[in-house]
């Protein structure tokens, strides 16, 4: 499986405030972004998979609402996980 415990336990100890932390926005987004992208990975590999498509465009949409949410209320820290994950060009 690509998505162990442990690697989700890396993912918020470096994006959230801990590794209990998984709750927080930035830890969410960060966590999004790993899945994307593994599923962008598939899919160029699989390009008949529609229902791992469909699941990657939900995703995408999810962690546009977070980011969303973050620049709402927090232009720092939407501005700081933007720039750690490398999401804009």
């Amino acid at each position: 499986m690509y998505l162990t415990k442990e690697k989700k336990a890396e993912i918020f100890a470096q994006h959230g405030k801990s590794e209990a932390d998984t709750g927080s926005a930035e830890g969410q987004v960060a966590l999004f972004t790993h899945r994307i992208n593994h599923l962008s990975d598939h899919l160029k590999k699989n390009h008949k998979d529609f229902v791992t498509e469909k699941s990657l465009v939900k995703l995408v949409g999810k962690r546009k609402a977070l980011l969303d949410y973050m620049k709402n209320k927090d232009i720092e820290r939407y501005r700081n996980i933007i720039k750690e994950l490398g999401l804009r060009k």
